[in-house]
């Protein structure tokens, strides 16, 4: 029999595996942080030099009965492993410390629960939570006895457990078909959106490496940003214009972490695909974490999961007042592309180089310049101002129009290829006739 649970408490020991393996070891500071943004008092943080983790508890027996000893004397009403956990060494160690025992993937997902607002992000929460659950669903039943017979009792002859899996299973297939709804609904907004030439710009990075201030700082939005762990979970999407470019779409998205849980990757596919359909990804790096080559390559990973690892990326590097001797810059690859820009989102230095960087990047195949048209070409004159790419229209003498444009420069090789033109005869105001 399983003990009967007790119910949820904010007091929390936490703790950390400090292992050989740099790749399956996780960063302290960082789980303590984690702890803080779900809303846990941490009552003590236990480290355990474990190289080699048990197949029961993970942990070795002694730490086991060490740990127990300490929950009773701080009375706390949660464990917190900075590791993954099967569900059946989060059964066991629950036996052992009689309270609730939860993993690095159900501390994420807890907070991913208190972060979501809008109804897409928190049936994205409920999808994860609920994979994560399937297999944990026998832990704390104390009533998986057939159901009972008898007036009024009779049931379908299957176990409570069984009932619970039916049910989620049907909830499951229930979010997964409104979530498609949503997919397919982004899909459509941004098939607008390249019809419309407008290009999309997206934020990512590694959480809290100040996204969301920098989102507000450039569009003069009031996106919610804090100093921690997973403040961003809704995507926004703001219009910002560019000099010299036009309109532009800007998105902040949800940060990465180390070792993200797959089934949030998932869940949240139909929000990260808005980074995989960017024309240009900014990667906001923060500049003061001493780890930040470790985070740039754990965004780099969830990137290639979501395919989007081979877009454009202009590396962002914020929190510039937080160094000494640095000034606001772009740095430029060999070929003069802006590979790097350096500024300071909360004091607002080096934002017009930003934006001057993206506009130099979006508009490598843009055609600025004037265009003569005859009167004859009254048609194609008409489309022009339809893609909203005409900044300014005069006449010369004998009433031909002079059209100072702005648009790619593939849509001015179709339109004008309608016309039984070629591009020679009219980029650079070139006259058509």
């Amino acid at each position: 029999m399983f003990f009967e649970r007790h119910g949820g408490g904010e007091r929390a020991i936490l703790v950390h595996l400090d292992g050989q393996d740099p790749e399956a070891r996780e960063d302290p500071q960082e789980f303590q942080e984690l702890a803080l943004s779900a809303g846990a008092e941490t009552v003590a943080f236990v480290s355990v030099p474990r190289h080699r983790p048990t197949a029961k508890y993970l942990v070795g027996s002694g730490k086991v009965e060490e740990l127990r000893d300490l929950v009773k004397a701080e009375q706390v009403d949660l464990v917190i492993f900075n590791h993954i956990l099967t569900p059946s060494q989060e059964r066991n160690l629950e036996r052992v410390f009689e309270c609730r025992v939860i993993d690095r993937t159900g501390l994420i997902l807890d907070i991913f629960a208190q972060r979501a607002r809008t109804h897409e992000g928190k049936l994205q929460v409920e999808l994860a939570q609920l994979e994560h659950m399937s297999t944990r669903l026998v832990r704390g039943w104390t009533h998986l006895e057939r159901q009972k017979g008898g007036i009024g009792l009779r049931g379908p002859g299957e176990t409570q457990l069984e009932t619970d899996r039916r049910l989620l299973r049907v909830r499951l297939r229930q979010i997964k078909a409104r979530l498609e709804k949503v997919r397919s609904q982004r899909e459509q907004a941004r098939r607008g959106r390249k019809r419309a030439d407008i290009p999309s710009v997206s934020l990512v990075g590694y959480t809290n490496a100040g996204k969301s201030t920098l989102f507000n700082a450039v569009t003069a939005s009031d996106v919610f940003a804090a100093d921690q762990l997973f403040a961003t979970l809704d995507p926004t999407l703001r219009r910002l214009e560019l000099d010299d470019l036009g309109p532009i779409v800007l998105a902040d998205t949800v940060g990465f972490i180390r070792h993200l849980p797959h089934k949030l990757v998932e869940a949240f596919r139909a929000t990260l695909e808005e980074s995989s359909n960017s024309d240009l990804l900014l990667h906001v790096i923060d500049a003061h974490e001493p780890e930040r080559m470790a985070q740039i390559e754990q965004v780099m990973v969830v990137l290639g999961e979501i395919g989007a690892q081979d877009l454009p990326i202009l590396e962002v590097y914020n929190k510039l007042d937080l160094l000494e001797g640095v000034e606001p810059q772009i740095q430029r690859d060999p070929d003069g592309k802006p590979q790097r820009v350096w500024l300071s989102a909360r004091d607002g230095q080096g934002l017009d180089l930003l934006k001057q960087a993206i506009a130099e990047l979006l508009g490598e195949d843009l055609f600025v310049g004037t265009l003569r048209l005859p009167q004859r070409f009254a048609r194609l004159r008409a489309q022009f101002f339809q893609l909203n790419a005409v900044q300014k229209e005069d006449h010369d003498d004998e009433g031909v129009s002079l059209l100072a444009v702005r648009l790619p420069r593939a849509e001015l090789n179709r339109l004008v290829s309608r016309e039984g033109m070629q591009p020679s005869e009219f980029i650079e105001q070139h006259t058509l006739q």
